[in-house]
């Protein structure tokens, strides 16, 4: 510390001034240097005794009234807890300040700077990469496992079978699912096997048809007639036309199929029975081994999706990053009163922490205080405040030289 030892060296030097002075010759001038010598060395020791006498016994000396500091130690603790709670961080002040500060404002600012950087960005992503590679995903497939059973054991299939077949008779599903089993009928009958197939069993039935009389030769002379082929090409023929008269719009039939559909579909889902057993058969799938290896493996293909898109994003400097957080802040600033609102819960979670808390930071400097030694306190506060103290016996050495100086004037 140097102040220390300047304040040695200004008492050093007055010493020695003083011893000189004793040795010279005497004259006005030497008595007015011994005069100057004198009070500065009495007034350098004085102050080194009163700087001194605060932190511990001069010279070891147990004197009365000195080691002021250790002596008054549990005051002065509890001193500075007083002007710490009371007036430097009153719980009021620091209210005041909480109230005047922004906070999502700031750190939406400081965000903003942060996402702008690439570099940032980049190492987000980074940081993001290992973090999805590790992700449990056994765990993960046995909670999502969980989750799905329990939303399906715990939905009342009744009611939610009439709201959907509700919503797809509203949206015309139950007309897309007929056509669409229509045209693949169509496709399927106008096929040359399937003209091969309907003539060879008609063929077998005829053959197996046993009818006497007039109507036995009708049957067994029209299946002489008609070959495979011929009955096959009718049948088609017949099946090909049907299927195209239903897929018309306006066609009668396909009114009364429609409404038949309907009404069965309704009834299924009003059969309670029914609806359990569909209800215990999607449990039984979802709760089983074969659930848990779906779940697993559509999470495992989540996890390679999401690590391909990181990777993209960490050879692009996470640009997707930054568009979703500009995406986030456009959408929060045309809302100003969420924002307002956010801020206002904010701040008094942070103000009713501070009155539920206040007490913690008196209680946090007593037991910092309190883990301390009397030699580390000392010098902690030596190395805070001992360099101006310090300047006292120098000011008090060199202030006595002066007045020294002055008073050997006058005695002249």
């Amino acid at each position: 510390m140097k102040s220390r030892y300047l304040a040695i060296m200004s008492l050093v030097v007055m010493a020695c001034g003083f011893i000189i002075t004793l040795l010279l010759k005497e004259t006005t001038l030497v008595k007015i240097l011994q005069g100057g010598f004198e009070a500065g060395l009495v007034g350098g020791l004085a102050d080194w005794f009163a700087v001194t006498a605060l932190f511990r016994h001069p010279m070891g000396i147990p004197i009365p009234h000195t080691s002021l500091l250790l002596r008054n130690r549990d005051k002065i603790i509890r001193s500075l807890i007083s002007a710490l709670e009371n007036e430097l961080l009153n719980k009021e002040s620091i209210e005041n300040r909480l109230r005047k500060l922004k906070p999502l404002q700031m750190a939406g600012r400081m965000l903003t700077r942060l996402f702008a950087r690439r570099k940032v960005r980049t190492m987000i992503v980074e940081e993001m990469i290992p973090i999805v590679q590790q992700l449990p995903m056994e765990k993960a497939a046995e909670l999502a496992q969980s989750a799905v059973a329990s939303v399906v054991r715990n939905v009342d299939l009744k009611v939610t079978a009439d709201k959907l077949l509700t919503k797809a008779m509203e949206a015309g599903y139950d007309e897309m699912a007929l056509d669409y089993v229509l045209k693949e009928a169509h496709n399927w009958a106008k096929r040359p096997t399937t003209k091969l197939m309907l003539g060879k069993i008609a063929a077998d039935k005829l053959a197996e048809v046993k009818m006497g009389g007039f109507m036995g030769f009708a049957v067994q002379a029209f299946a002489g007639f008609m070959d495979e082929d011929k009955i096959g090409g009718m049948l088609q023929g017949m099946l090909v036309n049907g299927i195209a008269g239903l897929q018309d719009r306006d066609n009668a039939y396909r009114d009364t199929i429609m409404r038949e559909i309907r009404v069965r579909l309704f009834q299924w889902a009003e059969d309670e029975e029914s609806l359990d057993r569909v209800k215990g058969r999607v449990l039984g799938m979802i709760e089983g081994g074969e659930g848990k290896l779906f779940m697993l493996a559509r999470l495992e293909e989540l996890r390679s999706l999401a690590l391909e898109k990181l990777e993209e994003q960490r050879q692009t400097g996470g640009r997707v990053l930054f568009k979703l957080y500009a995406s986030l802040v456009r959408s929060l600033n045309r809302n100003p009163e969420r924002i307002a609102s956010w801020e206002n819960k904010l701040l008094a979670y942070a103000i009713h922490l501070v009155e539920t808390n206040h007490y913690r930071i008196g209680q946090l400097v007593k037991e910092n205080l309190d883990q301390m030694d009397d030699a580390a306190l000392v010098r902690m506060l030596e190395e805070k405040v001992g360099g101006d103290l310090q300047w006292i016996r120098v000011n008090g050495a060199l202030c006595g030289f002066l007045v020294g100086i002055v008073l050997s004037l006058f005695q002249l």
